[in-house]
This record gives C-alpha cells, structure tokens and sequence, in this order.
C-alpha cells in the first residue's frame, strides 16, 4: 500500500492511498480556501446513561444533486469535484467539512446537564474516483486496499490519547440517508466508546472470562455446522445472515478467527473479507436488480493500547427493507423499547440471498 499525504488549502488533512506509487506532484484542492469553523459539543443524557452530539453547523452540509441530476450520464461532473485533486491514486480520506465531532472542539455551553466538548474526529472514504462504481464493482485488490485503509486510518486516528472507538461505516443509497451519491464512506472517531459497541465488547467480554474462546468466533462454528444461513465463506472468512438478524436481509462479515482490529489481519484474512463483502454486496444488487441500500459498520476493539482478545472485528449490513416493495423503517417497539421484532425467519432471507450467483472476477458495467 502506497500512501500520500497533503494539507488541503482549508486546513484539512488529506491522504491519498493505492496499489501504486503517488506522484509527490498532486496537489490537494478544497471548495473553499475558508478554515473549517466547527465547535460541535456533547450532552449527557441522564435517563438513557449516553452522549448527544451536537453540531448546528451540519444544517448548511452538502446535499443530493438537484433533481435533474444523472448519476449515469456520461457529463455528469463528481460530487467531489473540488475534494478529489485529479491524479492516479484508488483511495482518498479527508476530513469532513461538516464534523459531528473535532480534536479542536472547545468550550462548551454550559447547561442544565453535563457538556463536553466533542473531542472526536469525522473522515470522509472515498473508496474511488468513479463516481459510478460501487463497493461490488471494485476489484478484489481493490476492496484489499479498502481494508488496509481502514486498518491505516484505525491506527492513526486510535493513537490519540482523545480517542478511545473507532467506527467505519458506510451509508448507502437515499433510503438510509446517504447525502452524496459519490461511492465512500465515513469514518467516526469517538472521544468514549459509544453505546452500541460498548454492549458488544461488554458481551463479549463477559464470555471470554467465562469460556476462554470469543463469543462470536463460537457463533460462527456454530453457524457453519447448521449451515443455513452461509453467503460466502473459505478458510479465512466467512459471510451469513446471523440466526439472530434483527432486519430482513441483515448480513455479518468477519475473518473466522478473531482478530481484534484491521491493523491485525493477515493478507490472507483481507483477500478472504475483500472476497466476502464482494460477495454479499453482489448478492445485494442483485435480489432487485438495483442498488440496494445499507449501513454497513465495523465493530473492532478499542483503542485503548490495551490487549482485548474478546474483541473480534466485523461487519454488520442493516438493510432497511422488509419486502422488495415496502421499506422497512423502525416501529414502536424497536425505537421505544429497543427489542426489534422481525417479520421474515432469516433462514427465508438467507436462501433469497443464497439463491443469487456472483462472479467475483467478472468486472461490472457502469
């Protein structure tokens, strides 16, 4: 992996990344040579025991394109035009205009609760200059490299002392709220490890002190012996919709041994997730034959500098659809109560999903 970094004339850093060497001769570029002014802030919530960020300069962030705007039109311009410098490279991270959080982040307002400032760190991924392209029109070697980012981008951003979680996720299509149609996505630095990956590292922790083996590593053996569920998986990966989905078509990745963060996979761990989220992400696209909508997060270990051999990283996929021509939006029971309840067996969906062929080498048509 080659990498290069650059300072955009707004102040923000850039880093480019490839498979190839870097001309020192690219220049970065920003839509406006104004430092970014952001002072986002935390609350605490004292009856759900949790941080609110807030960040009111957010409402003047980039939007969709206006409605006449063609994603498949030959002179459709990127979205990034100004945030992309042109050059060869396959990946760039920058950070975001519009953070929910900054490691500058200071003062702030006093109130009837707690305040901090939002001490975090927001990244844009730009998993490609085609605007057209997809994480399952990339290449194999391609999404190696995604994976290697993500693992660059966990170490740099884990060792400051500020930091304590680091989340990539993608947002993909409008129905899950993506603001850009452009193929990336974000990367979430948090000052405290946020409530949903702390109750995953507190479960798993809880079972490695009382089983002396990962938690989710015991789930995927036991997922291969009932061997329903598979979408992909070879001797370093694996890919299944998980006995427990909570969403119809909801899909984990992770290397079947545990490892606890990107930084640690071995080559052949990334050639075996790259192979899986190709896979899945195919199979995706085509159940509709259209691009198909998700969140896709990455749940690691902290990044505390502290051995965590509970942690296992992977991803989880939360589509957001029920059937292929209703949406699937969260309902009382699961926003109120936090139990969510599934109207489809994820056997059903994995077979759905099984029942769809994939050709991980032939490249894919804009």
């Amino acid at each position: 992996m080659y990498s290069h970094k650059l300072l955009k004339p707004d102040g923000r850093q850039l880093t480019l990344y490839s498979r190839y060497p870097i001309s020192p001769d690219i220049t970065a570029t920003s839509p406006s040579n104004e430092p970014v002014q952001a002072n986002p802030h935390l609350r605490w919530h004292p009856l759900r025991g949790e941080w609110v960020a807030y960040a009111s300069h957010r409402q003047g962030r980039t939007f969709m394109p206006p409605p006449e705007y063609n994603p498949l039109a030959p002179t459709s311009n990127r979205e990034f035009p100004t945030e992309l410098p042109p050059g060869k490279y396959d990946i760039a991270v920058f950070d975001n205009r519009f953070p929910s959080m900054a490691l500058t982040a200071h003062n702030p307002p006093a109130s009837i609760v707690e305040t901090l400032p939002a001490n975090g760190a927001c990244e844009v991924v730009v998993f490609t200059q085609d605007p057209h392209a997809s994480l399952s029109s990339l290449e194999l070697a391609h999404l190696e490299l995604l994976l290697q980012v993500w693992g660059d981008r966990d170490r740099e951003l884990g060792a400051n002392p500020q930091i304590q979680y680091v989340l990539p996720f993608e947002n993909k299509g409008v129905e899950v709220g993506v603001t850009l149609h452009h193929p990336h996505g974000q990367i979430y630095a948090y000052p405290f490890i946020p409530p949903v990956p702390a109750r995953i590292l507190e479960m798993q922790r809880q079972f490695y002190q009382e089983q002396q083996r990962g938690l989710l590593a015991d789930l995927i053996q036991k997922e291969i012996a009932d061997n329903q569920r598979i979408l992909y998986q070879d001797e370093d990966a694996i890919a299944f919709v998980p006995v427990c989905a909570r969403y119809p078509y909801e899909v984990w990745i992770a290397p079947k041994q545990p490892v606890p963060n990107f930084q640690d996979l071995s080559a052949k761990q990334r050639q075996g997730l790259a192979k899986a989220l190709k896979t899945v992400t195919l199979k995706y696209d085509g159940l509709w034959n259209r691009p198909f909508p998700y969140l896709m997060a990455w749940f690691g270990a902290p990044t505390d500098g502290k051995p965590h051999p509970e942690a296992h990283l992977h991803a989880q996929f939360y589509p957001p659809y029920r059937t292929s021509d209703r949406l699937k939006y969260l309902a009382g029971t699961e926003l109120a109560a936090g139990m969510f309840a599934n109207d489809a067996l994820p056997e059903e969906k994995a077979k759905e999903l099984q029942a769809i062929a994939v050709n991980l080498q032939m490249p894919i048509s804009a």
